[in-house]
């Protein structure tokens, strides 16, 4: 299979394109390798595949619909796997537009691009923060998700939308995966688990907001794969029972899918710190701090519908996985 996965130098990307190479398929990647966050473990993550003989990599913007639509026309896809995306919750309230350019006006793009292309499938990150205001626990793709409290939510509910549109209008099959609060190794370093690290073994404070009180379900990276993996291999299929007198959020009439993928063991922030404090050897030093605007205060997937579908059980435990990441960034950033 000829597949591209755009957002290629990211953590998720990255990780997906190791999995697609090692079972054979051909990889073409786009990145636009912007500085959100330092680009040296960027080009680091592409250095691991950068010269394997199924890969070719773009430095480009899926923002820039000329690029896109060139590369579609060149290498006559199967899939797309769109996991670029300007990410944080956070940034998406001191820089609003950047989420319009890359996840509204990029997706687009892409869209357009499959639709013109005879794509057999579009596979794409969506996000938990889709839930907002939701409280009802666990997470189902059955809920309302109307109500986000980021523009960063926001733009993730919009491109499900846009999809379903696609979908309908031209029989794109697309399958939307909302992720929940991915880590590991090679993971991002604006995310709290890098930064944590990073500042324990610095012997610096590290800020825990919401007093260190809410949950996250935790996904362990090789489980995110695994997830898109089986939803690479097959595309969303429409619906017979669906009926618009009692709609289903979650399939349509049209080729349309969203999926949770999670964890579904939502951990304690608190608890989270003391299984790196365990695996480093060191006591953090932490600053309190209440919930920041755009935060939702918990998070908890259900993945129900991934299971049944495709038998997909995430395996990986928060102990397991903190160990894993904390053994890889010592030895990446030299750590004796």
């Amino acid at each position: 299979m000829k597949i591209l996965v755009t957002g290629s130098a990211g953590f998720i990307g990255s990780s997906v394109i190791k999995s697609l190479l090692q079972r054979g398929d051909e990889v073409v990647g786009i990145d636009n390798m912007n500085n959100y966050y330092d680009p040296q473990i960027k080009i680091d993550r592409l250095s691991q595949f950068k010269d394997h003989h199924n890969y070719s990599n773009i430095k480009g913007d899926i923002a820039d619909n000329n690029l896109l639509t060139n590369c579609f026309e060149e290498h006559q896809f199967d899939t797309v796997v769109n996991l670029a995306a300007q990410a944080g919750v956070r940034y998406s309230i001191e820089n609003p537009r950047a989420y319009i350019d890359s996840n509204i006006v990029g997706f687009l793009n892409i869209l357009e691009c499959c639709r013109n292309n005879q794509i057999q499938n579009l596979v794409y990150a969506s996000s938990s923060s889709v839930y907002g205001a939701n409280e009802s626990m666990p997470f189902s793709v059955e809920d309302n998700v109307d109500h986000p409290l980021s523009l960063y939510a926001a733009s993730k509910k919009s491109n499900e939308l846009m999809a379903h549109t696609y979908s309908e209008l031209y029989e794109l099959p697309t399958t939307g995966l909302r992720f929940f609060t991915v880590y590991g190794p090679w993971g991002r370093p604006d995310m709290a688990l890098f930064k944590f690290t990073k500042s324990i073994l610095e012997g610096k404070e590290i800020e825990v907001f919401n007093y260190g009180n809410h949950k996250r379900d935790f996904t362990y990276i090789d489980d995110i794969v695994s997830g898109v993996i089986k939803v690479i291999d097959n595309p969303a299929q429409r619906n017979q029972d669906w009926t618009g007198k009692n709609p289903d959020p979650s399939s349509s009439r049209a080729p349309w899918k969203v999926y949770n993928i999670g964890n579904n063991s939502p951990v304690e922030l608190n608890e989270f710190i003391n299984a790196i404090e365990s695996s480093l050897g060191i006591k953090a030093k932490k600053k309190l701090l209440p919930l920041q605007p755009g935060d939702v205060p918990d998070t908890f997937a259900d993945v129900k519908a991934l299971e049944r579908d495709f038998g997909y059980r995430p395996e990986t435990s928060v102990l397991v996985g903190i160990d894993k990441f904390v053994t890889w960034y010592k030895e990446y950033f030299n750590y004796k």
